[in-house]
């Protein structure tokens, strides 16, 4: 690419229009002009076309598995029918990922495969938290919809449905050594499960609002939660009694 002529740089201090020639450059910058977009490209074209499967790994355009983009480090699940709310790794199998959207549907993903693993099907409202358990045998799916699947991530099958009350759930942890699981939901209630036999453990109650966040202790033994209610809480997980409170102040008060 080359100048040939004058061409206008813009106006003067004094307002004139001033120009550029050849005897103004002062280095050349060599440009593959292969590389330049024509003309008439398509603004809305998103430049990606049709790309060559290699050893990269890809990033995916969502539960549909169709490859958009192609990236060298990472995959992205990207959710083209609706948001994506939650994404986990397997602890034990580093190219398993499963994600949960507002599509009221799970996936569960094999990183470097254009095609998902498994639907993790059966929920009626937004699937809103996913996570596997420390041995990643097990992988949960929690709900708007007030419920919980539990699938078996060897043999790729449903093994047990937990509920509570019936309102959403918010999150679900893993106990850190267990199959154990535990929810917080829009009831003001915490909630425990042993996921091998589908049956509820504890309903941990002294919240009044939604229970929006929590976690096992490192060690399992105990459980803190935080709430809309603008409270902290340590819960003992054995009698599901809570040992400590901390209260903030809600900015309305």
């Amino acid at each position: 690419m080359s100048i040939s002529g004058e061409v206008p740089a813009g106006e003067g201090s004094d307002g004139e229009e001033v120009f550029i020639n050849e005897e103004d450059i002062i280095h050349e910058i060599p440009i593959d002009e292969e590389d330049l977009p024509d003309r008439d490209d398509d603004e809305d074209d998103d430049g990606m076309g049709d790309m060559q499967e290699d050893d990269s790994q890809y990033a995916f355009r969502a539960h549909t598995g169709k490859l958009v983009e192609k990236n060298e480090f990472m995959i992205f699940l990207v959710l083209i029918i609706d948001e994506i709310f939650a994404v986990a790794c397997s602890p034990t199998d580093a190219s398993l990922v499963a994600s949960g959207g507002k599509d009221d549907r799970g996936f569960l993903w094999k990183i470097g495969s254009a095609e998902d693993v498994l639907e993790l099907a059966g929920h009626t409202d937004t699937v809103c938290t996913v996570a596997f358990s420390s041995d990643g045998n097990l992988l949960a799916s929690g709900s708007f919809d007030g419920r919980i699947n539990v699938w078996n991530t060897a043999t790729r099958t449903l093994q047990g449905t937990l509920e509570g009350s019936g309102s959403g759930f918010e999150w679900l942890k893993w106990h850190p050594r267990g199959h154990l699981i535990i929810a917080g939901s829009e009831d003001c209630n915490l909630w425990m499960w042993n996921a091998d036999h589908n049956a509820i453990l504890n309903t941990f109650a002294g919240h009044s609002s939604t229970v929006t966040c929590g976690d096992f202790t490192p060690d399992g033994k105990l459980i803190c939660t935080g709430s809309d209610d603008a409270s902290l809480r340590i819960w003992d997980p054995r009698t599901a009694q809570s040992r400590h409170v901390v209260r903030g102040k809600l900015p309305y008060d």
